[in-house]
């Protein structure tokens, strides 16, 4: 791939990257839809790792498949753009870095629910959305990883190095 080529999908990175933050940040703090009507008189917390993830698990019939489908595979989605845009973005494309940022996020969104009592801090959402982040680099891995060899190849057929 060309310097240009590449200098343009890193822009249509940054962009889509700013786009997602934007809109996660609106979902998760602020969107109706997810639960986000207004503000609780006490403090909403977990902080013992995989309790409501058995809760859900557990009461899934009670609960119902679209309550249960949202807060267990719900967080990890929500987070898998994170982790593919991050290093389409960025120049430093660690899986390290990669996972900070993604525990990093989300540690902000659950410490601000927690701070103005909008939703709660789950210390599950935060396991959820970090493996949704490392998803998303992953994808974002095997996704350059074929970029890589088909550019390679269309280099080797036209005699080029």
């Amino acid at each position: 791939m060309k310097q240009k080529q590449l200098k343009r999908l890193r822009a249509l990175g940054k962009v889509l990257f700013a786009a997602y933050v934007v809109f996660i940040v609106y979902f998760l703090l602020f969107s109706d839809w997810y639960g986000r009507t207004g503000v609780t008189a006490t403090y909403r917390y977990n902080l013992e790792l995989f309790k409501e993830i058995k809760r859900f698990i557990i009461y899934r019939r009670e609960l119902g498949a679209f309550a249960v489908f949202t807060n267990l595979f719900g967080n990890i989605l929500i987070f898998v753009p994170f982790g593919f845009f991050l290093p389409m973005g960025s120049k430093r494309r660690s899986f390290f870095v990669t996972l900070f940022y993604s525990f990093g996020l989300s540690l902000c969104v659950e410490i601000f629910q927690l701070i103005t009592k909008v939703g709660s801090f789950d210390v599950d959402d935060l396991l959820l959305n970090t493996i949704g982040g490392v998803i998303g680099y992953i994808l974002f891995a095997v996704c350059n990883m074929v970029r890589r060899h088909y550019a390679a190849g269309k280099r080797k057929k036209s005699g080029k190095r």
